[in-house]
């Protein structure tokens, strides 16, 4: 446990952490990456350079220090980081590293103000917290391995089919090379594909499994994310997938994981409804699928939000589920305006999904709600949904990218990424 002296100095800096965290982490990540590049692989260099990882460790050090002494509100982002931890295969033996130059960091950042006091108070608290992530992620490695068709590490992995499914996202369809099972994994998890990278050696990447656990091969579909400007450059997996991999290829994966998928338990058969926003169907088609085997007659409402029909994937699936399963509904929503001679009818409608929309897709409905998409997608349906009261526990989501870009104008969760 950590002594009541280190919880009042640790919480002591969260005023300074909330005004200057960033500033900190900036500097946390240039120093850890020139000093120890054994672990620049761990990290997403988009994200690296557009600050959102910066951004989201601040944040994660902030809450810690704001909560560090009522750790149970922390307790799902902690699962959220370990398993995230898993999915990348960061090892005990990383910790330290990470550890010292944080400690390093604040020292350097805060100059005098980093006492001695503060610094050995922090290297207590993070200790005590790198020891909860080790035995939890531990304890994931080792479920990992047992289960049936189960590993450990990266299992190599061959291509059997490569599938256009829109105009910018693609499936890769991947059975083990060794011929041997596959596990089972949960409706919304990822798995961790690892490639060669000239930077680094190696760089990882997550990606929703995007059928069900019981499709005979794993399925990832891959959005090929373009250079948006300055900051924004190129997905490099992303366009490594679209244009170099190809049916036969092998690839390198690590087991599944993720703390977002269908829960098991449904109380009262209350209605189920998924939203998706552009290739955030992808954990959302998992658990329809699953929901549809599952669940029986349980009411299903699925609504998809693309920029148009170009772009949008898996219409045509979508499509024959609605007519295999009279307890789904299925809602597209085009934010581009129809194009000339095309004509939106039935269940298909230009606009946003906005608290209007929203309003008259829910009319009333007591639900489990599970969404994933971009950012505004996100934070627009968890206001809508908080406004309507929907307790906590029925709302799940899956968010692409460190969570704390997932800002909203009440009251949320602590999110730690």
């Amino acid at each position: 446990m950590i002594s009541q002296t280190t919880i009042e100095i640790v919480k002591s800096t969260a005023p300074i952490l909330q005004e200057h965290g960033e500033v900190l982490t900036q500097h946390f990540y240039k120093r850890m990456l020139s000093r120890n590049p054994e672990v620049a692989s761990f990290f997403n260099t988009s994200n690296q350079e557009q600050g959102t990882q910066q951004r989201a460790l601040a944040g994660a050090v902030t809450a810690f220090a704001l909560h560090i002494d009522n750790l149970e509100v922390l307790a799902g982002a902690v699962e959220l980081i370990a398993q995230k931890h898993a999915a990348l295969q960061i090892k005990a033996e990383h910790y330290p590293i990470v550890g010292e130059n944080l400690l390093a960091s604040i020292q350097e950042v805060l100059g005098d103000a980093a006492t001695d006091s503060i610094i050995n108070a922090w290297a207590e608290a993070y200790g005590f917290l790198s020891s909860i992530l080790i035995e939890r992620e531990s304890t994931i490695y080792k479920e990992k391995a047992d289960q049936p068709g189960g590993w450990d590490g990266f299992r190599d992995f061959e291509v059997v089919k490569k599938q256009a499914e829109s105009s910018n996202i693609t499936s890769f369809y991947l059975k083990p090379a060794d011929k041997g099972a596959l596990p089972q994994f949960k409706p919304g998890q990822y798995i961790t594909i690892r490639v060669p990278d000239p930077n680094t050696e190696t760089t990882m990447r997550n990606y929703s499994l995007s059928d069900r656990p019981d499709a005979g091969c794993f399925r990832i579909s891959v959005k090929k994310e373009l250079a948006l400007g300055e900051g924004h450059p190129a997905g490099y997996v992303s366009n490594l997938l679209h244009s170099r991999v190809e049916t036969g290829a092998k690839l390198e994966l690590a087991a599944p994981c993720g703390d977002f998928f269908l829960n098991e338990e449904v109380e009262e058969n209350r209605p189920l409804v998924l939203l998706a926003a552009g290739v955030g169907i992808t954990p959302i088609l998992s658990i329809l699928k699953a929901a549809l085997v599952r669940d029986g007659d349980r009411e299903v409402i699925l609504v998809h939000a693309s920029q148009n029909e170009t772009v949008q994937a898996f219409k045509g699936e979508i499509n024959e589920l609605a007519h295999q399963n009279q307890n789904l509904k299925v809602y597209y929503r085009y934010s581009d305006e129809e194009a000339d001679g095309q004509f939106r009818t039935g269940n298909s409608s230009t606009g946003l999904v906005d608290h209007s929309f929203l309003e008259n897709l829910y009319a009333g409905l007591e639900a489990d709600y599970y969404f994933c998409g971009p950012k505004p997608f996100m934070a627009g349906l968890y206001s809508s949904l908080q406004d309507r009261g929907v307790p906590e526990k029925q709302l799940n989501f899956e968010f692409f990218g460190p969570k704390e870009d997932l800002l909203v104008s009440h009251e949320h969760r602590v999110e730690m990424a």
